[in-house]
């Protein structure tokens, strides 16, 4: 059952058309989650220009122009994953074509961006053969110096700037859907439909430790420290779980449905996680209930995030705040200490896949399937610009400087805005 499914059906089980069609027709990739939307496909473009003319008055978001966009073009299925290295102006994206790609954004390449193609390739009677299975998440380590990629085919991959294979990762019995290096560099953290979570050595590529607490897929983790993590599952549960522990040192209870992402906040103290069930929840090693529950989104949560701000920071006077993207295509900022939302930002048609700050903290980023990317204050709420792109947008992510913006879409498209003065 899970083999004949990919990463799409999984998050998005609405959709209708069989994976064959979509993949004669990447142009036209099925990207409705709902029939009910009154923005057919064939308005969504005056309908953009009517709101873009609105915003010019009343928010005064400004419409990035295409010659601030560069579009990536080379994967031939949707991008489900972009990210930036921490260091330089490379961008990794990850798609459904079974490659991840590394693309250089440096201003001095001359010619344009070229792209290094990381093919996912699977032993076959001896031979190397492509997975045909989706990349479903990738994460730089903190220097920059590696990009590890999990995959529907259930290995871990370690790749080098300039492409090589390091190293490849095999315990999970399914695919991974989510992977982190912690900060230190030397463990990597992995979850997967095999209910497990497991740390590896990243020097080795050996399984450190497997975890199996989970009654079900384990969807998402989050190191705590170097040593000590969250996973979420579509058992509803939250563990804490700490190297060298057989059994998790906290386990939180209270989502009513399948937890779809967990973060820690900047200092390790506080967990925020989303869920089907329409919560988000805020948890605290103190105490076994949540600090708060967060009833505001009549969709699921599919996504949240934390600012870069606040104690423990490199923007220390800021307030702490937190970002959940939703179904409902609503974005919500919440002022986490007394669980409020500070703004709700509507402009988005879709349901709203990804957000992201800025690296100061003073903006956000959102993309959604109504192929948009936003990108708001998160001091006043107010839309800043926008920009419509070709798909509908499954992540959209900030480069180390804060003047570029990454987006990947279900079209097959990456691109990259140049938000720096001109």
């Amino acid at each position: 059952m899970i083999e004949s499914l990919s990463l799409i059906d999984a998050v998005m089980p609405d959709v209708v058309a069989s994976r064959q069609q979509q993949a004669h027709s990447v142009k036209n990739p099925v990207v409705k989650t709902e029939t009910n939307n009154s923005n057919g496909e064939e308005n969504s473009t005056n309908n953009f220009s009517a709101n873009h003319t609105e915003n010019m008055e009343v928010n005064g978001g400004v419409e990035i122009p295409s010659r601030r966009s560069t579009i990536l073009r080379g994967h031939e299925s949707e991008v489900f994953i972009c990210a930036w290295n921490p260091t330089k102006d490379l961008l990794a994206s990850g798609s459904g074509d079974s490659t991840a790609r590394i693309w250089n954004m440096s201003d001095n390449i001359g010619a344009g961006p070229n792209q290094l193609v990381l093919k996912h390739c699977i032993q076959k009677g001896g031979t190397e053969v492509p997975s045909n299975k989706d990349v479903t998440s990738l994460d730089w380590n903190s220097d920059g110096t590696f990009l590890a990629t999990g995959s529907y085919d259930g290995y871990a991959r370690i790749w080098t700037t300039d492409g090589r294979l390091a190293s490849t990762l095999g315990q999970h019995k399914g695919p991974i859907f989510a992977l982190k290096w912690n900060k230190k560099g030397n463990y990597i953290l992995s979850a997967g439909v095999d209910k497990t979570t497991i740390i590896w050595d990243a020097s080795t590529g050996q399984c450190t430790q497997q975890f199996a607490f989970h009654s079900a897929p384990a969807l998402d983790v989050d190191w705590q420290t170097n040593t000590s993590f969250a996973s979420c599952s579509t058992d509803q549960c939250i563990h804490v779980c700490k190297l060298g522990m057989d059994k998790p040192t906290k386990t939180f209870t209270g989502h009513t449905n399948e937890v779809n992402a967990i973060k820690w906040d900047p200092q390790g103290s506080l967990l925020a996680s989303c869920s089907d069930d329409m919560t988000l929840k805020i948890w605290s090693m103190k105490q076994d209930t949540c600090v708060h529950d967060l009833q505001a989104h009549n969709k699921e949560i599919y996504t949240i995030k934390w600012s870069p701000t606040g104690p423990g920071t490199n923007n220390p006077n800021m307030n702490l705040i937190l970002a959940s993207a939703s179904f409902d295509s609503t974005v919500r900022l919440w002022e986490v200490e007394r669980g409020v939302c500070l703004f709700t930002l509507t402009k988005h048609t879709e349901p709203v896949y990804s957000v992201a700050f800025s690296p100061d903290g003073k903006y956000l980023a959102s993309g959604s399937f109504d192929k948009c990317v936003h990108i708001w204050s998160t001091q006043s709420g107010s839309l800043i610009h926008s920009y419509k792109g070709t798909g509908g947008i499954f992540e959209v992510c900030w480069n180390s400087r804060g003047d570029k913006v990454g987006a990947s879409a279900s079209d097959g498209s990456v691109f990259v805005l140049d938000l720096r003065k001109s």
